[in-house]
């Protein structure tokens, strides 16, 4: 995290601020914000895989009710079981 950004959230770590915004809802916080611009580039690449039609049905139950794509959830999925790989 940079040095001399102030926060609303007032945490020390990017996890304390997942943390925070989780249980937050910005609307209480709105007068403390200011405009910001910024450009992304977003780079991905689309590769398919089979999923059992059952598997695939139940990811998108999952996926509706946490009001996330299919798509975004199997990518959350997949990095946090790469990740648990990695360090292990």
């Amino acid at each position: 995290m940079s040095a001399g950004k102030t926060s609303i959230s007032k945490a020390k770590s990017y996890r304390e601020i997942a943390e925070f915004w989780s249980e937050t809802n910005l609307s209480d916080h709105w007068d403390q914000t200011r405009p910001a611009e910024f450009e992304v580039e977003i780079r991905s690449e689309k590769r398919y895989y089979a999923l059992d039609s059952e598997v695939s049905a139940e990811m998108a139950r999952i996926a509706h009710r946490r009001g996330v794509t299919a798509e975004t959830l199997l990518n959350l999925w997949v990095q946090e079981k790469i990740r648990e790989s990695v360090k292990a």
